[in-house]
């Protein structure tokens, strides 16, 4: 054909030959590649360091004998299934019986605090020594006691977390602000000396009390055992008791409340700043069971948050402090439109009143302004009379008085209280006063209720860095000539350590994963083990919303709220559902299924739960053996018992307050004292593990007299704990020379038993497959010498899948013997010419050893030594990943800490610190003196040059957030593994072979491809981010809550006219300013 050349064939077969050698070549290569990792030497590799880490590891645990010990009692013992019902019901009776009391040490102060006022004469003139609790001790130049000091016995006490207090006295602290020679502060000092024998009684009877306190209304704060206060760095000390949500929740009933706050262009400058400040400080004394919302105003009206603008919200902290960040935002323009606001705000609580979510209880509305032309009765006639019950508390920001009587004819016509604050000192003082005006009713109802708070930690004593709950109740005057006026005397309290409700519990009884919760009437967890209340363990700061975490935060996988809610409404039941449990930092999962019992706590507002994990956790057994038998082997050297556990009560009497639990139990078998009470199931059992755990002591012993044994010291510890909380340890090495010098010991809090778990070495085995060993890197090990590896075993008392795990034991050994036998076991070969294929210490090949957990205990590079696999195989791990070979597990975290940039500085928390306050005076004088010279407002210039220096001193700030992060494990069906990973230019294969009777893996990679497409397969956590929509939902949503069962709104005797007063003197400008001078430069 024209236009074609003919092309010769033999070139055809030229280029089919060239093609096919090419192809040839391509094929070879890859499958040499593949070839290259022989699955039977790396079977063969992992065999041999199996087989050889399971012989030393039983070999110093000690895991067959023991086994065979328990076996030998295999058919004197019974196997109990337990009653998660009637379990859960016997310790909420435990607790309700502990609760009760404490409840009754604090009627019998009420009843003495009430007694001692109305035996006293009011007498202006009194003069009166007392203990105060920061001058005791405190000498003069002279060297004499300074007045209110005095010399005052202290000695450290061991019930007291060893600090030195006096069991025979109180001390009385009074706030800074106050004046200690205040004729009402001494009159209340001087009656109330008569609660210190009843503080000395209370404890004779309940050894256990820790502090006991009454917080008077005038301000003073009287504290049993006699202790002394130190004033932080400034000299202060800013502790008000009557801003403790204890005392309101004592004093007054649950409300809902509406703040109005004024911000037309009067209020500009330090008006607006001190207002501002009175919002803060009126949110201070709302607690969960109020709800709140804040309306700004001028010629219009403005939510502070503009989502919530049909509605209140529960006043918990994250929602208060989400409105105080919004209030920094408001500037003060235009002019004031009173009656508008009044009418939102009563429309607003009319409203939210009929939907049944509030407090259902008291209502108020707080009017935070600096005048009010009118006094606006028409709209009080249309919304609030005849009934008033809606009380008004108006507060008059500024000095003028121009004002004062209409505001204050609001407050009376509606039962409520007028206040005027000129400085940011006078603040905290005029708040409070509402307060008494709602304990009113209460007061003349003479209605005591007992009020329990939710978990809190208390800054102001160092000891108290673990959470408690207080139980309060109000003191009332019950002379017959002050009964309408309702006067509150105070409130009287006692704390009460979650860590005491933790002793109650058996944890023997909920096994290993078991544990047992208590949340609130609000759904907010009293304890849990999940709840982590401080930014890190161990130190003192607390995260800002701790106190209010909900117990669907910490049981995240109940979507729908069923077992929160249940609890909410103090139902008893049943609920069952899997979890994932994050263990060991967060860095592993156990995969449970958890059978969770509740029912209420009666006499409190609080519900308890018990989670038991099926499987073993749902049985225990009973083995029996002589007492004397079992004594004498509890009392050899290596047998500890668990510090939290209690075996038997040695906090009841003071005579059994030196004994340890072995003391106390070989005193209630011997001595069979009366007043010692023990856990007769419990101590029986631990005298069973004793026994039967006796012999491993003369086992190790030879071990340990066996010179050839152990000859480079690779293994250093070994032990043992059993179901009872009994545990046994062996040292290899001298103490000096262990690499882990915290392991076991109360540093390592993860590795003890502890009140609310099993050691993290016993969990895990527990879940491994009965006769292997699981092993474990510490997430602080590395490259160093001092490294370690744990190897534990469960050990199973039959051989059935329901069988109780009795016992787990373990030996710590070295990282680098560890490592070292490693590498000696990936040296063999089969071959017979002794030339082997492929080695470990092959250029073009990656060999490293992981856990069930995708951690490398083993590689090539120490520094990878603790690592995330897939952080360094990204490829290898996402194709185990798509093999499910290993698989991703979601975890959320309700609790976490994110640090986040910080846009602006917190003006209103700022106003906190004393030295904050001081530079706001300061300003605030200098801005009024310049407005006496210039109509010019200089407070805007310099509160935006201050605010800018503030974020340059704090660019950064944690804040509470949420995340997600993966976390993973290997399905437990996989013991070997090939795969091929196809790269950008290469093929990238790998061999995964499980380590016989281990939780281990043997991983060797390809070298010669890098695989650079592929990203790293990290644990990073991921914050949850929320839109504005899914933010403005999470504010408005109300989860099911309890309302306290009592309600004091209003009563028809009290004296309404007792309804505030106007400043009758304002200090003139010359006299603050040397007062500031005097506080910059004391003498």
């Amino acid at each position: 054909m024209r236009g074609l050349k003919v092309v010769p064939s033999h070139l055809y077969y030229v280029f089919f030959l060239f093609m096919w050698i090419i192809q040839s070549t391509t094929v070879v290569d890859v499958s040499g590649s593949h070839q290259g990792i022989p699955l039977s030497v790396v079977k063969l590799w992992a065999s041999a360091f199996g087989g050889e880490m399971k012989s030393i590891a039983a070999k110093y645990s000690g895991s067959q004998l023991l086994q065979k010990k328990y076996k030998e009692f295999e058919r004197s013992v019974r196997v109990v299934e337990i009653d998660g019902i009637k379990l859960v019901k016997k310790l909420a009776d435990n607790m309700e019986e502990m609760f009760r009391k404490k409840a009754e040490a604090m009627k019998r102060l009420v009843e003495a605090a009430e007694e001692a006022h109305l035996q006293h004469e009011e007498d202006p003139n009194l003069q009166y020594e007392y203990f105060n609790a920061v001058l005791i001790n405190e000498l003069d130049q002279e060297g004499n006691n300074v007045e209110l000091g005095g010399e005052f016995i202290l000695q450290p006490n061991e019930h007291f977390n060893n600090l030195s207090v006096n069991l025979s006295l109180s001390v009385v602290q009074v706030p800074t602000n106050m004046y200690n020679k205040d004729s009402a502060i001494v009159n209340g000092v001087y009656w109330s000396e008569a609660l210190n024998k009843v503080f000395v009684d209370n404890f004779e009877r309940d050894p256990s009390l820790i502090w006991q306190y009454f917080g008077s209304a005038k301000g003073f704060f009287r504290q049993y055992p006699g202790i002394k206060w130190t004033p932080d760095e400034h000299g202060v000390i800013a502790f008000d008791c009557r801003n403790r949500k204890w005392y309101i929740q004592a004093a007054t009933s649950p409300k809902d409340v509406v703040i109005l706050l004024d911000v037309s262009g009067s209020m500009k400058g330090l008006r607006l700043t001190i207002a501002k400040q009175t919002v803060s400080s009126i949110l201070d004394t709302l607690g969960d069971d109020d709800f709140f919302n804040i309306i700004a105003y001028n010629e219009e009206l403005h939510y502070v948050e503009t989502c919530l603008n049909t509605t209140l919200v529960q006043a918990d902290i994250t929602n208060k402090d989400h409105f105080r960040e919004h209030l920094d935002k408001l500037q003060a323009r235009g002019i004031g439109m009173l009656d508008v606001a009044l009418t939102e705000a009563f429309e607003l609580l009319s409203d939210f009143n009929q939907t049944g979510r509030g407090s259902t209880c008291s209502q108020a509305i707080m009017l935070v302004t600096d005048g009010a032309v009118d006094t606006y009765d028409a709209v009080f006639a249309k919304y609030n009379w005849p009934d008033r019950k809606v009380r008004i508390f108006p507060y008059l920001i500024g000095r003028e008085s121009a004002f004062a009587d209409n505001l204050k004819w609001m407050a009376c016509a509606n039962k409520g209280y007028f206040t005027q604050i000129s400085t940011l000192a006078d603040v905290q003082e005029n708040v409070m006063e509402y307060l008494h005006v709602l304990s009113r009713p209460k007061v003349i109802d003479q209605e005591h209720d007992v009020v329990w708070t939710e978990a809190y930690i208390d800054n102001t004593m160092e000891d108290k860095q673990s959470p408690v709950t207080t139980v309060a109740m109000p003191v009332f005057s019950t002379k017959n000539e002050t009964k309408n006026r309702g006067i509150l005397l105070g409130v009287v309290g006692t704390d009460v350590p979650v860590s005491e409700l933790l002793k109650t519990l058996p944890k023997y009884k909920l096994g290993i994963h078991g544990y047992a919760f208590a949340i609130t009437n609000n759904g907010y967890v009293l304890t849990h083990p999940d709840l982590r209340p401080l930014y890190e363990e161990g130190k003192k700061r607390k995260k800002p919303n701790y106190s209010s975490v909900d117990l669907s935060e910490v049981e995240w996988e109940d979507k729908e709220d069923v077992l929160r809610n249940a609890m909410v409404n103090r139902k008893t039941g049943t609920f069952s559902m899997e979890v994932t449990k994050a263990v060991d930092k967060g860095k592993r999962v156990l995969l449970l299924h958890n059978d969770y019992y509740y029912t209420d706590i009666k006499g409190t507002p609080f519900s308890l739960g018990v989670a038991l994990s099926r499987g073993h956790g749902k049985y225990f057994f009973r083995g029996s053996v002589t007492v004397e038998e079992g004594l004498h082997d509890l009392e050899h050297p290596d047998v500890a018992l668990a510090d939290e556990w209690t075996y038997c009560n040695t906090d009841e009497y003071l005579e059994h307050h030196d004994l340890s639990q072995i003391e106390a139990i070989k005193h209630y078998f011997v001595r069979a004292e009366p007043h010692l009470k023990c856990d007769k199931e419990l101590i029986h059992e631990v005298l069973f593990d004793a026994v039967v755990t006796a012999p491993i002591e003369a086992y190790w012993t030879s071990l340990v007299l066996n010179k050839s044994e152990n000859s480079d010291k690779g293994v250093e510890i070994a032990y043992l704990g059993t179901r009872t909380g009994l545990s046994r340890i062996n040292l290899f090495v001298v103490p000096d020379q262990l690499s882990n010098q915290d392991f076991l010991t109360a540093e390592d809090k993860e590795g003890v038993f502890n009140a609310d778990h099993f050691p993290l070495w016993y969990k895990r085995a527990a879940e491994q497959v009965p006769g292997t060993f699981v092993y474990s890197l510490p997430f602080n090990a590395g490259s160093e010498n001092k490294s370690v590896v744990l190897a534990s075993t469960a050990i199973q008392l039959l051989d059935e899948r329901k069988s109780p795990i009795a016992a787990a034991v373990g030996i710590q050994m070295k990282l680098d013997f560890f490592q070292r036998k490693f590498w000696t076991a990936s040296r063999q070969c089969a071959a017979v010419d002794g030339k082997c294929s492929i080695s470990c210490d092959d250029d073009d090949i990656n060999c490293y050893l992981i856990d069930n957990n995708g951690f490398i205990l083993v590689a090539e590079d120490p520094s990878l030594t603790a690592m995330f696999f897939g952080e360094v195989e990204g490829a290898v791990m996402s194709k185990l990943l798509s093999m499910s070979s290993f698989k991703r597990v979601t975890l959320y975290d309700y609790q976490a800490i994110c640090r986040t940039y910080a846009e602006r500085s917190d003006s209103s928390n700022s106003l906190l610190d004393p030295y904050f306050a001081l530079f706001a005076t300061a300003k605030w004088l200098l801005t009024e003196l310049i407005i006496l010279l210039v109509e010019f407002n200089l407070y805007s210039w310099w509160q935006s040059d201050f605010t800018a220096k503030a974020e340059k001193l704090f660019p950064t700030m944690l804040v509470p957030c949420d995340i997600e992060y993966p976390a993973f494990i290997s399905e437990r069906t996989i013991k070997e593994t090939t795969g091929n990973i196809d790269c950008e230019d290469c093929t990238k294969s790998f061999v995964i072979q499980q380590i016989p009777s281990s939780n281990l893996f043997m991983v060797v990679v390809d070298n010669k491809c890098s695989c650079v497409n592929f990203k790293p397969v990290t644990m990073d956590p991921i914050e949850i981010m929320y839109n504005e929509s899914l933010k403005c939902e999470r504010l408005k949503l109300q989860k099911d809550r309890r309302r306290p069962d009592t309600c004091h709104p209003f009563h028809p005797e009290e004296n309404s006219m007792e309804c505030g007063r106007a400043l009758d003197l304002t200090p003139s400008l010359m006299a603050v300013f040397f007062a500031l001078l005097t506080a910059l430069f004391p003498r």
